[in-house]
This record gives C-alpha cells, structure tokens and sequence, in this order.
C-alpha cells in the first residue's frame, strides 16, 4: 500500500508540472541493490533444492526406504557431492540419554559406525548426524568420498540442517538421521513413532569433514561454506 501511495502522489506532481523531467529511480545509499546477494548469507533452502532437481545416478540399485516396501530411491551424484530424497526415521543410536535408550527406542544399540575424537560413541540427542547404508553391491559411499564425518546438509520444507555422517544402517534401506537432526527440522523426533514419511533431501559432500567430528560448530560452518560453493557452482555431473 505504500508503494502504490508514492505512485499517485508522483503522478498528481506530474500533472502539474508537465515540463518537468522525472529522475531515475536509485537505490538508498548504503543499502545492497536487488540483485546484490550477501556472501555470509544462510544458503537457502529452495536454492540447494535447485541443484538436486535432476538426479544422475551413482548407485547401482535403488534403495528401500523401509523393510517390505519397494527399492525407489537411488543414489545420485554431481561433481560435489552426492545426494538422494527419501524418508527420515529416527536414529537414536550411541550414548545413553533421556531421550535415547533403551526404554525410549526398542531398536536401540550403545554404539554408532563412527566415533568421537575421545573414542565414545556419538550423542544422537545432541548431535546431527546422518545415517548411511553399509556398503554393499548397490553403493559404497567410500568410492565416493563419503566417510566417517563427512559434512552433508539436511533439508526439509524451507529448512537446512547441517549434519555428519555418523552412523551406518542396513545394507538396502536409506533415509534416518538423529534424533538431534529431527528435532533441527521441526520433525518428530520420537524414536518410537517420530520422524516423516517422505520430503527430505539429504546432501552429502564429497571429500569433507567435520573436525572434531562431535562438534555441531564444526559441522555448520564447513557445512555453510560447501553449500555456498555447491549452489554458486557449474551443476557438472559425474
């Protein structure tokens, strides 16, 4: 409504100096023009969702997204990362705590794929982590400079966690993360009957690392410089 006030009022100043010659419209000194884009910005949800629209498939099969449903989700690759879109099922996993253990989560098991720098499992109440399937003839995310500590970015309608790989799961189911990385995306994060059922991008970054791997810092600002890069860049293919 403001806008279309100062239109009028130009326009009535016009009509009653009709010799007058308009000035170009300039932005405030000081303020960024509206193509200008903040390197420190946050990455944007939609932005990273844009360079993963098309999928070029890196593994050899398709994974499930839950035991007895059907193989539909495949791995998919670019120059820089790697990445797939499925489900998210919870992951409590690692050291006992009130959220996670073994009365919250039936499924529950004191120890994860990877550790902290002190030797002790991962925190899943605490920390974002991902988890990847063990390697096997559908994909080996090792051949794809996927690891322990490994920096990937969580998405989830308009929000992105940065996490790490921190656990491994079953050989041909894909799609669970940490109670912490639920809880980050404003997902369920009940162990017992939390998470979502579809609409989650997991994006991995190839050759990165967390370090220390238990740092949750560590894991957002790697995570927030590569997906700068990852959006910015040429959208190769591998």
């Amino acid at each position: 409504m403001r806008v279309q006030s100062l239109t009028l009022a130009a326009a009535s100043a016009a009509l009653l100096a009709p010799t007058t010659q308009p000035t170009p419209a300039t932005a405030p000194v000081g303020l960024p023009g509206p193509s200008a884009v903040r390197a420190d910005a946050p990455v944007r949800a939609a932005d990273l969702l844009e360079r993963v629209r098309v999928c070029e498939a890196v593994s050899r099969g398709r994974y499930r997204t839950d035991s007895g449903r059907p193989a539909t989700v495949p791995v998919c690759g670019t120059k820089e990362a790697v990445f797939w879109k499925a489900d998210l099922d919870i992951d409590c996993d690692g050291q006992p705590t009130p959220h996670c253990n073994s009365r919250t989560d039936p499924y529950f098991s004191p120890s994860t794929a990877y550790s902290q720098s002190d030797g002790r499992p991962l925190d899943a109440e605490r920390l974002p982590y991902v988890v990847v399937p063990v390697p096997s003839r559908i994909w080996d995310h090792r051949d794809h400079g996927v690891r322990g500590g490994a920096v990937a970015a969580v998405i989830y309608r308009d929000r992105v966690q940065y996490a790490v790989i921190g656990d491994a799961g079953p050989y041909d189911l894909i799609g669970e993360a940490s109670y912490a990385t639920a809880r980050a995306l404003g997902i369920n994060p009940d162990p017992h009957g939390g998470g979502t059922p579809s609409g989650v991008t997991y994006i991995v970054f190839k050759n990165s690392r967390a370090t220390p791997l238990e740092s949750r810092d560590a894991a957002v600002e790697t995570g927030e410089r590569l997906a700068r890069q990852f959006v910015r860049g040429s959208g190769g293919r591998e």
